[in-house]
């Protein structure tokens, strides 16, 4: 596959999710909440966050997470003002290249060294951050909470445990291209 490390501008993709398996994504993955402090109350952290709006909820709340991912959009619309002033604000931010529908070396790498990082680190996606929930489980350390919205519901709470992290290694091994590499460049 063309990517970054050929000298072209292309992002070098590791995994794509092929169309026929884009449904085994659209439950959620764990407990859906409403309210951050109850979500707080029943998971421990860290916690990671994907997506723009989970990621303002827990700001608002007074909870920063120790890794966000963003990407200036909710529900493939922009994100509102509001909550992209409030994200801009973050500290430590990362800027990341992922096209919507796979997983970038970009990306896998940069969650593994952001993972190892003290203080909190938001990732700002150029594409987008939906998928990055997987690779997220599987990179988190035992104990984090991984925490993605669920359009129209909520928020998504999945404790990063053993049980779980297969679970999500068997959901990447449904999508296109190179499970072995994507494995290695996040070291998990």
């Amino acid at each position: 596959m063309a990517g970054a490390d050929d000298g072209t501008d292309e992002p070098d993709v590791v995994l794509e999710l092929p169309e026929a398996a884009r449904g085994e994504f659209k439950d959620p993955f764990g407990p859906v909440f409403t309210d951050v402090s109850a979500l707080r109350a029943e998971h421990d952290g860290p916690f990671v966050t994907v997506g723009d709006i989970v990621t303002y909820h827990f700001e608002e709340a007074g909870h920063q997470p120790a890794l966000a991912l963003v990407d200036g959009r909710t529900k493939r619309e922009t994100a509102p003002d509001s909550v992209r002033d409030r994200l801009d604000a973050f500290p430590n931010q990362v800027a990341v290249t992922n096209p919507p529908g796979v997983i970038t070396a970009d990306l896998l790498t940069t969650i593994a060294a952001a993972l190892d990082r003290d203080g909190p680190t938001t990732l700002v996606v150029d594409g987008e951050e939906d998928l990055a929930t997987v690779p997220v489980v599987l990179a988190a350390p035992l104990g984090a909470t991984v925490v993605y919205g669920q359009p129209d519901e909520g928020m998504v709470a999945v404790d990063v445990t053993e049980e779980h992290r297969e679970r999500f290694r068997d959901l990447l091994s449904v999508f296109d291209g190179d499970l072995d590499r994507a494995l290695s460049l996040l070291e998990a």
